[in-house]
């Protein structure tokens, strides 16, 4: 290991080897034709598109797990969650409970910063369609084992989807796995709890399947829960 290595954090580390991962070739010819071929709307920026890491409290108390960045949310700007709409629900959320510093988040260096919280997800690259194969999703679920394993004070987990719930379940070794219903609660050994949600997706916020009140009683209830 180099010097400065033995200055950085485990997550810095991981962060690092996430950010240079190529082990998907479908996977990184997608996201590096996107940042390519920018949207018209965004074409004065540039692109991050590489593996998206983990963002927020080495010290969390709450982890959100979402599926995967979107191809011009974080695979363009490089923090997860950041530049579309479910970024803007997510990180309005975790504002109004207390989370966040700010209601909003552009990418990486704008100021935000999160507090007793961490946002990750299960997918670090930019599906196409927005759906990883089997095969990508077991490729890259070492690096969520190893940033929960690295996140030792999380009391409460956030699954933002069916997918999400699904690599946590994975994760922590639960059998059967867990069923998906927005609200729905699954208990892991030490005390520590698993919160199913609602994807803040366009097509759910459009439809009103999830909404602002509903999305709120999810961080209302990881804080009861120690989150």
């Amino acid at each position: 290991m180099h010097a400065a290595d033995l200055m950085r954090s485990p997550l810095d580390l991981l962060e690092a080897e996430i950010v240079a991962c190529r082990r998907c070739p479908r996977l990184v010819e997608w996201r590096e034709r996107v940042a390519a071929e920018p949207r018209r709307s965004f074409g004065d920026q540039p692109y991050w598109g590489r593996p998206v890491p983990g963002f927020g409290d080495p010290g969390a108390s709450l982890v959100v797990v979402g599926l995967a960045p979107a191809a011009h949310g974080a695979n363009r700007t490089g923090r997860m969650f950041s530049g579309d709409r479910s970024g803007d629900w997510l990180y309005a959320a975790l504002h109004r409970a207390g989370y966040a510093s700010q209601p909003t988040s552009s990418g990486r260096g704008d100021g935000l910063t999160l507090r007793g919280a961490f946002v990750t997800a299960a997918v670090r690259c930019a599906p196409p369609d927005n759906k990883p194969t089997t095969l990508e999703r077991d490729a890259c679920h070492r690096y969520l084992e190893r940033e929960l394993e690295l996140l030792e004070g999380a009391r409460v987990y956030v699954a933002l989807g069916a997918f999400a719930l699904h690599a946590l379940g994975t994760a922590f070794g639960l059998r059967p796995r867990p069923r998906f219903a927005h609200l729905a609660e699954t208990a892991l050994d030490g005390g520590r709890v698993v919160v199913s949600s609602y994807h803040p997706s366009q097509r759910n916020t459009f439809t009103r399947m999830l909404t602002t009140e509903m999305f709120d009683a999810v961080f209302e209830r990881a804080r009861a829960l120690g989150g």
